[in-house]
Parts: C-alpha cells; sequence; structure tokens
C-alpha cells in the first residue's frame, strides 16, 4: 500500500483519486475511486508549455474533482531507466506534492494498451485520438489502484 492513503475497499471511506497523462502538447486526465478499481476519463487540458501554470491548473482541477492524491504517470524506459520526459513529470510532481500527495507510476505501454482497448471497441481514428490522452490517464490509475490491491 502506498503511504498516507487507507484504501476505501478495505472499510474505510472510499478514496477519490486523479490521474496525470502529462505531455508536451496535451495532458490526458482520469478520476476514480478506489473501491472499483475503475477509472474514468474527462476531456485533456491543453498543456501551456510552463509548469507551473500547468501545475496550478491541475491543483484546480483535482480540488473540483474532491480528489485526495495525484496518480502521475512516469514515462520511463522499457529497461526502468529516466527519459526526457520523466525528469519533466518529476518536476511537475514536485509542485504538484506541494499542494495534494502525489504517486509516480511507471506508465509504459499504457498509451499502446488505451489505443488497443479504442481500437477493440470499434472508435474511428478521429475518435481515438480526441479519447486517447483521457484513456492512457485511466490506464495510469487503474494500474495504480491494481498495485495498492497487491501491497494492500
Amino acid at each position: 500500500m502506498h503511504p498516507g492513503l487507507t484504501r476505501g475497499g478495505d472499510g474505510g471511506i472510499p478514496l477519490r483519486l486523479a490521474a496525470i497523462d502529462f505531455g508536451g502538447t496535451r495532458i490526458g486526465r482520469a478520476v476514480g475511486d478506489d473501491t472499483v478499481n475503475v477509472a474514468s476519463p474527462r476531456p485533456p487540458l491543453t498543456a501551456t508549455g510552463t509548469l507551473s501554470k500547468d501545475a496550478a491548473a491541475l491543483i484546480e482541477w483535482a480540488k473540483q474533482e474532491e480528489a485526495v492524491a495525484l496518480v502521475l504517470g512516469l514515462p520511463l524506459q522499457s529497461d526502468g531507466g529516466e527519459t526526457k520526459m520523466s525528469r519533466v513529470c518529476r518536476k511537475l510532481g514536485e509542485l504538484l506534492a506541494v499542494h495534494i500527495p502525489v504517486h509516480m507510476v511507471d506508465e509504459w505501454m499504457t498509451s499502446h494498451e488505451a489505443e488497443t482497448a479504442m481500437v477493440d471497441a470499434g472508435l474511428k481514428g478521429s475518435q481515438r485520438r480526441h479519447a486517447s490522452d483521457g484513456e492512457a490517464a485511466c490506464r495510469i490509475l487503474e494500474r495504480f489502484m491494481e498495485q495498492r490491491g497487491e501491497s494492500g
């Protein structure tokens, strides 16, 4: 179990969690609670190119969603090594963590998983492009909730 969080599914109050798939152009978002381990996508935000502005917008969104923690996808290499974008995400996480608990999750293959699921669901290319960021954020949040269930 991740520090500071008690699972609602274990008899506590359900935890509302929000996930972020951070990109240079768009920021995928999703929310869910830990009693059902299912996430729901939200429309993406447009990245501003300034981490502090993006962090402020994400904090405001998390408050609106009544999230108790953020789960931030960390784009590591397949061998677990850092990337330029993973370092950017770590910096974003530091900015967010001043206001709300932040948990990092390896997001390796989440975009691919989301794309495959949308193809399997019969979504057309334009529909997939519009939904891909939120669906990737869903995979990040679901991965976090699964990991919590395995360790708690």
